[in-house]
C-alpha cells in the first residue's frame, strides 16, 4: 500500500444503542494502537454522534433520512426507493476511497429482533458487494448471526458474509448458523464478543448487607418471526418485569434500571410509574463504560440486553439473563453462568425471583468464575487482533513478525 492505510468501519453506529458503539470503540482502540498510521473514517447511522464522541469523519449511511420509519404514503415511499438507488451509488463511491472496511461486530448476520430486508441488509450487501467489485477488503469483525427464515433477508445476509473478504464471528452457533445458510466458513474464527476489550472498571467489594440490583431492561417485542404477537409479547416481559421489580423493593433491595438502547426509555419509565419507590432509579447511561461502572458497583444484575450481559460480566458481577434469543445463552454458558438463563417471553416474577435468589447463593464462586472467564476472553481477543492484522494488513503484520524474530536471535 502506498501511504497510510485507509480504513472505513460501517454499520448502525452511533444510533442509540450501546453495544453498537462499545464494538466500535474495541476496533478503534485496535486500530490506534495497532496501526496508528491508519486514516479511519466511517459509514453510519448517527455521523454526528460519531464524529464528536470518537473524533473521526463519518457519513450519513443512508441517502433518505427516514429509512427505518415505516412509509406509508405515496411522497415516503417514493423517497425510500430513490434513496436505495441513491445509496448504492453512494456506497460504492465511499467503498473506493478505502483499502479495508471493517464492520465491527454487532448482530448483523441475525433477525432476532424485527427487521425489514431493504433496510440494513440491503446496506450491508451493497458495501460487501462494492468491496468485491472495487477490490476493498471488507471484513465481518466478531459478528452476531442467526438462521434466518425470510427468503429476501436471509438471500441478502448470505451473500454478504460470502462476498466478504474477512469474516469472524462471536460464538460458535453464529458460524454454525452462517454454514446452514451456504457460507463456506472453514476458515472463520470465533472470537469473544469485541466489547470484552474495552477496559473493565475496578468492582466494588460486595458489602456484608444485601445491596443494589441492576435490573437491565428492553423495549422487547420478540423476534422478526413474532410479529404478528408482538404486543402480546411485549406486554407479558413488561407486567412480569415489573412484579419482579416490585418483590425486590418490597425485600429492601435498592434497584438500578439500566438500557442499552434509546427506544428502551418508555420501559424504564412504565417500570418507575408502577413501582413508586425512591429505592428505585435509573442510570443516564452513554456508553458501555458507564454500563460497566454502574454494573460493577452492584451485587447482582438482571439483565436483557445482550450487551448489557456482556458488561455485567465483563465487570465481574454475577448475573441473570433474561434470555430474548440463543446468543445470550451461548454468552452466559462460555463465561460459566449457563444456569442462570430466563427466557425473555415468558417472564414470571416467581420464578425468576427463584434463579435469581439461586444465582446469589453462589456470588462469591462465581465471581472467581468470572475473573478467570475474562482473562481467557482477554487473551482470546488479542488472538483476534492478531488474526486481523494477517488478513487485512498483511505488510505491517509481515513487518512485525520479522522484528520479532529479528529480536529473539539478537
Amino acid at each position: 500500500m502506498n501511504g497510510p492505510v485507509r480504513v472505513g468501519v460501517f454499520g448502525l453506529l452511533g444510533s442509540g444503542n450501546l453495544g453498537n458503539d462499545g464494538s466500535l470503540e474495541a476496533v478503534l482502540g485496535y486500530l490506534r494502537a495497532r496501526h496508528p498510521e491508519a486514516v479511519v473514517d466511517a459509514l453510519c447511522g448517527g455521523p454526528e454522534v460519531v464524529k464528536a464522541r470518537y473524533g473521526i469523519p463519518a457519513t450519513r449511511l443512508h441517502w433518505y433520512r427516514g429509512e427505518y420509519r415505516t412509509a406509508s404514503r405515496a411522497g415516503a415511499i417514493a423517497a425510500k426507493g430513490v434513496g436505495k438507488l441513491a445509496d448504492a451509488l453512494r456506497t460504492a463511491v465511499w467503498v473506493r476511497r478505502h483499502d479495508v472496511v471493517i464492520v465491527p461486530g454487532m448482530g448483523v448476520l441475525e433477525a432476532t429482533l424485527p427487521l425489514r430486508p431493504w433496510g440494513f441488509p440491503y446496506a450491508l450487501f451493497l458495501l460487501s458487494a462494492s468491496g468485491r467489485l472495487l477490490g476493498t477488503r471488507v471484513a465481518l469483525v466478531g459478528v452476531g448471526a442467526s438462521e434466518i427464515r425470510n427468503r429476501p433477508t436471509r438471500a441478502l445476509v448470505r451473500w454478504s458474509a460470502r462476498l466478504a473478504a474477512y469474516r469472524s464471528y462471536r460464538d460458535a452457533q453464529s458460524r454454525d448458523a452462517m454454514r446452514a445458510m451456504g457460507v463456506d466458513t472453514a476458515r472463520d474464527e470465533v472470537y469473544p464478543d469485541l466489547a470484552f476489550a474495552l477496559p473493565a472498571p475496578p468492582a466494588d467489594a460486595p458489602s456484608g448487607s444485601r445491596g443494589t440490583v441492576c435490573v437491565g431492561v428492553m423495549d422487547f417485542h420478540g423476534g422478526d418471526d413474532d410479529r404478528a404477537r408482538a404486543g402480546r409479547i411485549h406486554r407479558r416481559y413488561l407486567e412480569g418485569t415489573i412484579r419482579f421489580v416490585r418483590a425486590l423493593v418490597e425485600n429492601g433491595r435498592p434497584v438500578r434500571l439500566l438500557t442499552g438502547d434509546a427506544c428502551d426509555a418508555p420501559v424504564v419509565a412504565a417500570i418507575l410509574d408502577a413501582v413508586d419507590s425512591p429505592l428505585v432509579t435509573a442510570a443516564e447511561a452513554d456508553s458501555l463504560a458507564d454500563l460497566m461502572k454502574e454494573t460493577a458497583a452492584a451485587d447482582t444484575v438482571v439483565a436483557t440486553r445482550y450487551h448489557n450481559l456482556v458488561c455485567a460480566l465483563k465487570a465481574g458481577t454475577p448475573t441473570l439473563a433474561v434470555s430474548y434469543a440463543a446468543k445470550s445463552d451461548a454468552l452466559m454458558e462460555r463465561m460459566g453462568l449457563g444456569a442462570y438463563c430466563h427466557p425473555a417471553r415468558e417472564v414470571e416474577a416467581d420464578r425468576l425471583l427463584e434463579r435469581f435468589r439461586a444465582l446469589e447463593k453462589r456470588s462469591g464462586e462465581l465471581r472467581r468464575t468470572l475473573a478467570e472467564r475474562n482473562l481467557a476472553a482477554t487473551r482470546r481477543l488479542e488472538q483476534q487482533f492478531t488474526a486481523l492484522t494477517e488478513a487485512l494488513f498483511p505488510a505491517t503484520g509481515r513487518a512485525r513478525a520479522h522484528a520479532h524474530t529479528r529480536q529473539e536471535t539478537e
